[in-house]
């Protein structure tokens, strides 16, 4: 059967690289459309009661589970797929990302591995401090200092990945779909690379030690859905132009 050959593997790693992919994106952005600015609001302000209930219900704790397991199988099967293409049909990783859609699968993987870092070692372990200190709280003892920080940190981390999650499904589309010249000089390869490299420390810096505005405003450009949807649009413009310059 042909589900079970080559191809066929190659078939079911795109689908479940699909699945999980749309997992993980979908609750980053309910995460960041929905519930971030539901705990904002003057409603959940004036009823703790509701906030704790969703913290200490179930729903977060549910919501966080999907959340980080749907980033680590799009994160597996994703490279899975990237190693058996460049193996299988281009011969080695070299010659893969010597092509056009090489290059583009490989920017978007490593804007996702980023994201895929930030929910396992900076969201997730901050939002258990979060869960832990409102456990405390609802039994009558202290809320952790650090909950609070902690929390406002995942949440610089989380709109980082709001805003990375834009250029990284521009590239995963555009490799099929969007026509772009192979970066024919090394100079050119090693010009990505930098430029990649930029994109990836500027935001991680941003994530992890930058200035952590209130969820309500701010001068952050990160702290509103407006300001990361402009700063993920404008990314992905940049890099595309830049991108097309390198290999034109």
């Amino acid at each position: 059967m042909a589900l079970f050959s080559g191809e066929g593997w190659l078939f079911l790693l795109r689908w479940f690289h699909f699945l999980a992919g749309i997992t993980w994106i979908g609750m980053l952005y309910y995460f960041n459309f929905v519930q971030t600015p539901f705990f904002g609001s003057k409603f959940v302000a004036d009823n703790p009661p509701v906030r704790s209930g969703i913290v200490r219900g179930g729903l977060l704790d549910s919501a966080l589970w999907w959340f980080r397991w749907g980033a680590m199988f799009t994160f597996i099967t994703g490279w899975l797929y990237i190693l058996h293409v460049a193996f299988a049909r281009y011969g080695g990783l070299r010659e893969f990302a010597a092509t056009s859609y090489g290059w583009k699968i490989f920017f978007g993987g490593m804007l996702g591995s980023v994201m895929w870092a930030n929910v396992w070692f900076v969201i997730w372990p901050y939002q258990q401090v979060v869960m832990r200190s409102a456990d405390q709280v609802a039994t009558g003892g202290q809320a952790i200092p650090d909950a609070a920080p902690r929390g406002a940190r995942a949440g610089v981390a989380s709109r980082t990945n709001t805003m990375l999650s834009i250029p990284m499904l521009f590239f995963m589309g555009a490799a099929s779909h969007l026509p772009m010249a192979n970066p024919a000089t090394a100079g050119a390869k090693w010009g990505a690379l930098i430029l990649l490299a930029v994109v990836i420390i500027a935001a991680e810096v941003n994530a992890l030690v930058g200035p952590a505005a209130p969820a309500s405003g701010g001068k952050k450009v990160l702290a509103t859905l407006k300001g990361t949807f402009w700063a993920g649009f404008i990314l992905s413009l940049i890099l595309y132009v830049v991108l097309a310059k390198l290999f034109g």
